[in-house]
């Protein structure tokens, strides 16, 4: 038996996979409301595929507790934030997930890491509290790191088509977790050391973090010069060795927006780049701010209230809202005390914020700003009926006249 620790947007869809695949699985989380969904067959997140391969776990006879329970193999999927202050890692769940393992599993048991964590993590806090509770490493408990690699509105393909990195001390016990995982995974499946899958599930998203940030400030350039970013772009991108990513109106999410810091946090003599590129994305909102100001001194626009964002989720197509743009910018409006902005995200069925529309038709009628942050699938296929409004479009998606861009 599998036990999944962690329901969320990883460990759910995980545990739905191996399932599937065959293997008894238990999905384990302390919330209760959330098991308790799940065991009357509800997902707790929507998901393109999930509701079929929900029903497929089903049949296969997954279940789903708040206990832990006792078996061979583990697989850890909880948060992993980092500390605003130090930009630190916080191994807090991770620990008391490992703390919960050791007190029901088997010997031998192999525990996997899944969430992301900082290079180094497990050797600082997961070992020790390992050999505290007096169980032998490579003996009595087997270490594995295998970080998750998968995006919300793609996950299950990704599960499926993503290659995946094993982090092991011992390759044999690398080999029993590649095949576990090679039940459901047709990608390449690497074995490694836990320091470099570490290292190497953190730079991947620093790597996008630092493209992106690249795209925001020449954003800023051409607004400060009145050019089109979009235009330039797409010309630079004709290079066959250029490859310039969109900016937008910032990073949301719990890897982009995340991983990062944990580099900053550990080495903050040696990230300027990456600081300066984390810096450049959560100073977006700001910028995406001065715009909507600039837009309504143009108009002589006085009230907040006439202003919409469109959009609360962190990306398209999901309902997924952590450390979503639309969010930090709405604390940046707080900040200033600008109260009133309305919003509306068809994705987002439960009110998070104040002056969170749930009909499209009464958002639309109640405002005369339209701020596009998030390009879901929703405006796209309504753009005739929001062309009387003026729209600052920061996802670069209106393709008619007058649209006000980043």
């Amino acid at each position: 038996m599998i036990n999944v620790i962690g329901q969320g947007y990883i460990g759910l869809p995980t545990a739905l996979m191996l399932a599937k695949s065959g293997k008894q699985v238990v999905g384990t989380d302390y919330n209760e409301k959330l098991i308790q969904s799940l065991k009357n067959g509800k997902l707790t997140f929507e998901e393109k595929s999930m509701d079929e391969l929900f029903k497929e776990a089903i049949v296969n006879g997954i279940e789903f507790s708040t206990e832990y329970h006792k078996t061979d193999t583990y697989i850890i999927s909880v948060p992993t934030p980092y500390v605003k202050e130090s930009k630190k890692l916080d191994p807090t769940y991770v620990i008391s997930a490992t703390h919960s393992v050791l007190e029901v599993c088997e010997k031998g048991a192999i525990l996997i890491i899944e969430s992301t964590v900082s290079p180094g993590t497990i050797d600082r806090y997961i070992r020790p509290e390992i050999e505290k509770k007096g169980y032998l490493l490579g003996g009595d408990v087997h270490l594995v790191h295998a970080p998750e690699r998968i995006i919300p509105g793609n996950m299950i393909y990704e599960l499926e088509h993503n290659p995946r990195t094993i982090g092991v001390d011992d390759s044999t016990v690398g080999e029993k977790v590649k095949e576990l995982y090679s039940s459901f995974c047709k990608a390449d499946i690497v074995i490694t050391d836990i320091r470099t899958a570490e290292m190497s599930k953190v730079v991947e998203n620093t790597y996008r973090d630092v493209n992106i940030a690249f795209a925001n400030e020449l954003a800023k350039i051409c607004r400060t010069i009145n050019m089109d970013v979009y235009e330039i772009i797409k010309i630079a991108n004709k290079h066959p060795r250029v490859n310039i990513l969109q900016p937008g109106p910032g990073v949301g999410g719990h890897c982009i927006s995340v991983d990062p810091w944990f580099l900053v946090g550990d080495y903050p003599d040696l990230t300027n780049l990456i600081l300066t590129a984390r810096k450049i994305n959560d100073s977006m909102p700001t910028h995406v701010l001065k715009r909507i100001r600039d837009i309504m001194r143009e108009h002589d626009i006085k009230d907040i209230s006439k202003v919409g964002l469109y959009g609360l989720t962190y990306k398209e197509n999901v309902d997924d809202t952590r450390e979503s743009p639309t969010l930090q910018l709405l604390e940046r409006m707080e900040e200033h005390l600008a109260f009133g902005v309305k919003v509306f995200d068809p994705y987002v069925k439960d009110r998070i914020v104040d002056h969170q529309f749930k009909n499209f038709e009464d958002f639309i009628n109640e405002i005369e700003i339209l701020v596009i942050m998030v390009g879901h699938d929703h405006i796209k296929e309504n753009m005739e009926r929001i062309k009387d409004k003026l729209i600052i479009d920061t996802k670069n998606i209106c393709g008619f006249d007058g649209v006000y861009k980043l």
